[in-house]
């Protein structure tokens, strides 16, 4: 596992260490706010970001992790959630928005964060909420990137999709107009039967018109 990419090198030692201290942290990214979350029972400072400690009340699925070019999805749970979540859960726009989990260590004893490393970033795909008599938990399916590559485009070579992706290209504005456009290629027809016989200026020209057509 030390040797994954993108493993912060403050923490590398600490994968090899007889006595960790781990925690896990959620950031939900809406449009009008940020979700964040960690698996302790106190706020705490993660580059720069507070997260609220929600304790057990969190929980996440397993992760996979693999060589293959794939997505593997996960999914986040929240019971007990205050009003300021259940808010956003009910009224904002959260498909393909942006959720991270990340991996921490805390220096033994303290709240220190020692550093960080991600073990998934994704895009909500779906939100259930379900209501009992013990309170309110929310689960947040969500999808790796790579999902996307199983997923048609519905882009096509016209003008409108190409301004879809960049407004202002001209590349296909012609496109339409060369559907049932005529193009004629090769030589004209005046020279079809030019210098078949004979010798001279007929002979030379022959011979031109065999070069046209080996060069085609």
């Amino acid at each position: 596992m030390s040797n994954r990419g993108g493993i912060d090198s403050s923490i590398t030692s600490y994968l090899e260490a007889d006595h960790q201290v781990l925690f896990l942290a959620v950031k939900a990214e809406f449009d009008t706010e940020t979700i964040r979350l960690w698996s302790g029972d106190y706020d705490l400072t993660i580059d720069g970001g507070t997260y609220t400690g929600v304790g057990t009340l969190l929980s996440i699925s397993n992760i996979e992790d693999t060589l293959e070019l794939k997505s593997s999805g996960l999914s986040v749970a929240l019971a007990g959630m205050d009003a300021t979540v259940l808010d956003l859960a009910l009224t904002e726009n959260y498909q393909n928005r942006f959720i991270t989990v990340y991996l921490g260590y805390l220096s033994g004893g303290t709240d220190t964060t020692v550093g960080t490393m991600t073990l998934f970033k994704g895009r909500m795909q779906s939100m259930v909420i379900n209501d009992d008599p013990n309170g309110s938990t929310i689960t947040v399916d969500a999808e790796n990137r790579l999902i996307d590559l199983q997923r048609p485009s519905n882009l096509r070579y016209t003008k409108e999709s190409q301004q879809y992706i960049s407004t202002g290209d001209t590349c296909f504005d012609r496109v339409q107009s060369l559907q049932d456009k005529e193009i004629i290629w090769g030589r004209s027809s005046s020279n079809t039967g030019a210098g078949t016989g004979g010798s001279g200026g007929g002979g030379r020209d022959n011979g031109k018109n065999v070069g046209v057509q080996e060069e085609r």
